[in-house]
């Protein structure tokens, strides 16, 4: 994995030169942010500006939204052209009260994590590409069985971003689901049942590796690209990313996204929120100083201030051909990329997700297919932004009982009439109906203020 770009990195330094600004900027690995986060909004000796998930995963920074401690930019970013250049439903997506007390770290709205697939194990093994659950099972137990790479104990899939499985069963991106206007819960919905036997199902027959539920990311990545498994989870362009080097080492190696798979519900693939994170500027820092910061953003939502935090300088990290960014290993070297730079510094760009440096222009073209076939299928998330007072204070504890009874039924450490129960007690607990009431609520004061 790429180190974070340091004082000394030449992209930090050229950003510093065009801007006219000093940069001091904390890289913290997505293992420990949220941790991080919360110490430091506690605190209360924040950075001039402060990177977040989004609105709502950190409720202390909600809080201190409401008790003033942030500024309010809504009145201030029409100066900022660039900024506003992005779609609407993106900021309609980080709004808080129907106000901008964030800059959205912008993303495109299809690419993000999707299951992902070794063509080349299915070319060797004779298989079509999966379209539905059932296909997929099938594709699954043949990479175990048959083993492309010739290794022992080889897993169907990673199990990396596993709720992708709950998403299609569900035909939901995420735990609503728009039914008639309304959001209903989709833990309490059979469908959900049913990801979870196909989960114990995978498990029973090993075609999962035994310890998913602890294993960490590069752990993940290290069966995929070990050639241990044969599908993974992630973002389109971290998939070549994360390849790079498996790639090096053998050029035969295709990883080909899917475009969506289906269970009860018809084809399904996940719209993604349109950001990466969002950015708040604590009320301590005075106006002239916000303006700044703003102008900071909005050059690196420019043209030449993205290609520069996503490509590099050219003639150091690339060359163009024919319109394509040619990357070289030193754009590798210097984190270049959405990983890095990109995480602060973005214009939008619907086929962002389909690029990652060192990608040969035949993989970028046939992932701007896969984006666009996307498109015109995938499904958003109706609770973005969205917040509940009591799923503030319970709603960890709930997830935390939910998905560890998930896993259990998974391993076999329950049985599925468990889950049976959860689902019937959750019914009758006045405080999880309060949650859907209270989501509920919120949902039509977004539709209202539309």
């Amino acid at each position: 994995m790429a180190q974070p770009p340091g004082p000394d990195n030449p992209v930090t330094k050229e950003f510093e030169k065009r801007t006219n600004t000093k940069l001091n900027i904390t890289w913290v690995s997505d293992g420990v942010y949220n941790d991080k986060l919360n110490v430091l909004l506690a605190s209360g000796d924040l950075p001039d500006l402060i990177k977040l998930p989004d609105t709502t995963t950190i409720p202390q920074f909600s809080t201190m939204v409401r008790q003033g401690a942030f500024w309010d930019l809504t009145p201030l970013l029409k100066d900022y052209k660039n900024l506003m250049d992005s779609p609407a439903q993106i900021w309609e997506n980080t709004k808080m009260d129907g106000k901008n007390f964030v800059v959205p770290i912008v993303r495109p709205l299809e690419g993000g994590a999707t299951l992902a697939i070794r063509r080349d194990w299915l070319d060797k093994l004779h298989l079509q590409m999966p379209t539905t659950m059932d296909e997929l099972y099938t594709v699954m137990k043949a990479f175990k069985e048959n083993a492309p790479d010739g290794k022992q104990n080889t897993y169907g899939y990673t199990m990396r971003t596993n709720e992708i499985i709950d998403n299609t069963f569900n035909g939901s991106n995420g735990k609503w689901k728009e039914v008639d206007g309304k959001l209903i819960d989709v833990t309490l919905e059979p469908t959900m049942r049913d990801a979870i036997l196909y989960k114990k199902k995978l498990f029973d027959e090993g075609l999962i590796p035994p310890d998913f539920a602890i294993m960490k990311d590069d752990q993940f990545w290290d069966l995929a690209t070990g050639g241990s498994a044969g599908v993974t989870g992630e973002t389109i362009e971290a998939l070549w990313r994360w390849t790079y080097d498996q790639w090096k080492r053998d050029p035969s190696v295709v990883w080909e996204p899917l475009v969506s798979i289906a269970a009860s519900q018809g084809q399904f693939t996940a719209q993604n929120s349109g950001f990466i994170g969002v950015a708040a500027i604590p009320k301590s820092v005075p106006e002239a100083k916000v303006k700044k910061i703003l102008s900071l953003l909005d050059y690196g939502a420019s043209l030449e201030g993205s290609t520069l935090s996503q490509y590099g300088i050219e003639g150091v990290h690339y060359t163009k051909e024919d319109g394509y960014f040619v990357t070289n290993e030193q754009s590798v070297k210097d984190s270049l990329g959405t990983g890095s730079f990109g995480k602060l510094f973005m214009k939008h760009d619907p086929y962002m997700y389909a690029f990652a440096p060192g990608m040969p222009k035949d993989v970028f073209e046939r992932n701007k297919k896969i984006i666009d076939a996307k498109s015109k299928v995938s499904t958003p998330n109706p609770a973005i932004g969205l917040a509940s007072e009591t799923n503030v204070k319970l709603g960890a504890e709930y997830t935390k009982k939910i998905d560890d009874l998930k896993v259990q039924v998974i391993m076999g450490k329950a049985g599925i009439d468990a889950w049976d129960k959860l689902v019937a007690d959750l019914k009758q607990d006045a405080n999880y109906q309060k949650i859907i009431q209270e989501m509920n609520s919120a949902y039509k004061e977004r539709l209202a203020s539309k």
